[in-house]
C-alpha cells in the first residue's frame, strides 16, 4: 500500500503533558453512548459505509493452529473480500476492492508475502512479545528487523504494561522508539497498549500520547487475547489523544481498534466515531484499521441481504 501521509517522526518525551493529562470517565462514557444513537445509516448508504469498512480491515489469523494453507486461503480472501456477483449487482464490478492488510504470526510472514505478491495489500505481523509484552527489548528489536527483511510492511508491537502502572513513561518511550527505528523506512509501526489491562481511561490517554511521541504510526487498542478488548470509551479517548497530538505536532497518527469487533453494526459504530472525532480525513486505510477475523463475514451477509432481501448462510461466505 502506498502512503501519501507523512509518517510520524515522533517528538521529545513531554512529561508535563503526560502528568497533567486527566480523563473524566463519566463524560467519556456519556459521549461514547451518543455515537450509536445520533446517526441512522440505512439501505444503500449503509452498504456504502460497509464496503468502505472492508478496505480498512486487517484480516487476521492469530491462532496456534495456523498453517501455511490457512494463511494462503486468507490471503485469497483478502484479494477478493466481496464476491464478484455481489459487486456486479451493486454496479462495482470494475472496482478493485481489497482489505487493508493481512495480519499473521511471525512464522507465517513469508507465506503471506508470497500469496499477496502483485497486490498493494501489506502484510502486518505481530512482533515477538505478542500478546503479553513480557519479552526483553533486544530480541524484540532483532525480531522486528528480521520481519522487515522478510517483507512485513507493518509491525504490531505490544507495550510493557507494567511500566504504565509504575509510571515509568521514559521506559515505554525508549522501547517504542527502538521498535520504530527497527522498522526502518519501509515498515509502519502499530503500538498495542492493551486498553483492557490499563485500569483507567487516564492511563489509556497517557500511554497513547507516549507511544505517539516515540514515533508510532498507529496506536491500537488490544491484542484481542484479553477479556476486555476494544470498546467505544477506550477508542474515544485514544482518538482524542490522536487529535491532541496532531494539533501539537502536525502529524496524523492512525488508529486501530481490535478484539470483539465482529458485526457490521460494530463496524458502523467505529466509523461514526472516526468521522465525528477525527473527521473524514481519517476514514482511509492509511489512518484507520479494524483488527478482525470474523467481521468480514457479517459484512458480506449484510451486503447479500441488501441485494437479495435474504440473509445467506455463513457457509456461502467462508473466510478460508
Amino acid at each position: 500500500m502506498s502512503h501519501s501521509i507523512p509518517r510520524n517522526s515522533g517528538s521529545e518525551l513531554d512529561m508535563a503533558w503526560v502528568r497533567q493529562a486527566q480523563v473524566n470517565k463519566s463524560a467519556a462514557g456519556r459521549r461514547a453512548k451518543t455515537l450509536t444513537t445520533r446517526r441512522s445509516i440505512k439501505k444503500e448508504h449503509q452498504v456504502a459505509w460497509l464496503l468502505k469498512a472492508v478496505t480498512m480491515i486487517d484480516l487476521t489469523t492469530l491462532e496456534g493452529n495456523d498453517t501455511a494453507g490457512r494463511v494462503v486461503r486468507l490471503c485469497a480472501k483478502a484479494r477478493n473480500p466481496i464476491r464478484h456477483e455481489q459487486l456486479e449487482a451493486l454496479g462495482m464490478a470494475d472496482v478493485n476492492l481489497t482489505v487493508g492488510a493481512v495480519c499473521v504470526y511471525p512464522n507465517r510472514v513469508r507465506e503471506a508475502v508470497a500469496a499477496l505478491q502483485g497486490t498493494d495489500i501489506p502484510v502486518a505481523v505481530v512482533s515477538p512479545g505478542f500478546p503479553s509484552g513480557q519479552v526483553p527489548v533486544p530480541p524484540r528489536v532483532e525480531g522486528i528487523e528480521k520481519l522487515v527483511e522478510e517483507g512485513a510492511g507493518e509491525i504490531d508491537i505490544v507495550i510493557g504494561r507494567e511500566h504504565v502502572f509504575t509510571g515509568n513513561w521514559q521506559e515505554i518511550y525508549d522501547n517504542v522508539r527502538a521498535y520504530r527505528l527497527a522498522c526502518g523506512d519501509t515498515a509502519h509501526l502499530k503500538t498495542i497498549i492493551e486498553t483492557g489491562e490499563l485500569a483507567t481511561l487516564t492511563n489509556v490517554y497517557r500511554a497513547s500520547i507516549v507511544c505517539m511521541m516515540a514515533g508510532a504510526d498507529f496506536i491500537k487498542t488490544s491484542t484481542g487475547k484479553t477479556k476486555v478488548n476494544a470498546t467505544l470509551p477506550f477508542s474515544l479517548i485514544m482518538c482524542r489523544a490522536i487529535r491532541d497530538y496532531q494539533e501539537r505536532t502536525g502529524f496524523k497518527v492512525g488508529f486501530k481498534p481490535a478484539g470483539g469487533i465482529r458485526t457490521a453494526k460494530d463496524a458502523l459504530a467505529w466509523l461514526i466515531l472516526m468521522k465525528e472525532e477525527l473527521g473524514d480525513g481519517w476514514l482511509t486505510p492509511e489512518l484507520f484499521r479494524f483488527g478482525a477475523s470474523s467481521l468480514l463475514g457479517d459484512i458480506e451477509r449484510q451486503v447479500s441481504h441488501h441485494i437479495s432481501g435474504r440473509y445467506a448462510s455463513a457457509k456461502y461466505m467462508p473466510l478460508g
